[in-house]
């Protein structure tokens, strides 16, 4: 009985990638205050970001709609993330949004790590094996996985929801064993990338410095995907694990980690703002001087 209500308590404030529970056993705390409010705060910034990120990746801003295509998909993503953080929100008030939250939450804990570990086999292939890349670079590849990766998406949505209703532990399961696979595809995807641009290779010399400048953006771009990478996935992973092993759900340690989650989703539009001169200029200050200390 008593892990009955551990289970029911841990599964209203598992925020983003929350699971279903009965409202009438959760009382409103200064925690669901707070994670309401942070909710409602990456929807009121989240939401107008990538639905400006998206706008210019159709009006052409960037390397182009084919380049950006895994861009473009991923904003849209994170468009479905922003509503359901609102959802999440509202959830204090209108409890009967929670079906609806579950259905999302297979959104959010698969369209973005698919997405971005699309973006990182490019950037693998382009850098360790461009004969690959070359071959595999027409439009119509990314269209096709990008239709695989919504077609998984919608798949899990339909998982969540369900699983969400009936069986907790295993919804667990499924979100530890889905992010850490994520976390060693990106992480092999980004060190093989580094170690590759980090090898001097031949080159004339008058290209020598505007190719070492061009190295350096590249490596200061992969530096911080993998950071951002690893402070998304590595606390859900930890977390799950320990929630596992000791069949324990503390609201109090989930908390962190859905929060760094949630946060990590402004990276990926930064990015591109900053890559396309959208950024104001104090941020390109910041970039020159994380530059000169690569190398």
């Amino acid at each position: 009985m008593t892990n009955t209500v551990e289970i029911n308590n841990f599964t209203m404030n598992f925020s983003t990638l929350g699971a279903s529970t009965n409202s009438t056993t959760q009382s409103i705390g200064p925690q669901e205050i707070l994670e309401s409010c942070l909710q409602f705060t990456t929807f009121l910034f989240g939401f107008p970001t990538h639905c400006y990120i998206t706008w210019l990746i159709i009006t052409g801003t960037g390397n182009g709609l084919s380049s950006e295509l895994f861009n473009l998909n991923l904003s849209v993503s994170e468009i479905g993330n922003c509503l359901n953080n609102l959802l999440i929100a509202s959830m204090i008030w209108f409890p009967g949004l929670l079906p609806f939250k579950n259905f999302l939450t297979g959104l959010t804990i698969t369209a973005r790590p698919f997405f971005q570990c699309l973006m990182c086999v490019e950037r693998y292939l382009a850098v360790v094996h461009p004969v690959t890349f070359l071959k595999y670079k027409p439009l119509r590849y990314r269209v096709i996985c990008c239709i695989v990766v919504w077609m998984f998406t919608i798949a899990s949505c339909f998982g969540c929801w369900v699983i969400n209703t009936s069986d907790t532990i295993l919804y667990v399961w499924f979100s530890f064993v889905h992010f850490l696979c994520v976390l060693f595809v990106q992480l092999f995807c980004l060190v093989a990338v580094l170690r590759a641009l980090k090898q001097s290779g031949p080159g004339e010399r008058k290209r020598e410095k505007e190719e070492n400048h061009m190295k350096k953006n590249a490596i200061y771009t992969i530096l911080v995907t993998t950071v951002n990478m690893l402070v998304t996935y590595i606390p859900l992973c930890l977390t799950g694990l320990y929630s596992i092993l000791s069949n324990n759900f503390v609201q109090a340690v989930w908390f962190p980690s859905v929060m760094c989650f949630m946060l990590a989703g402004f990276f990926h539009p930064l990015l591109f703002l900053h890559r396309t001169g959208k950024l104001p200029y104090s941020c390109h200050h910041f970039h020159d001087f994380v530059l000169k200390l690569i190398m």
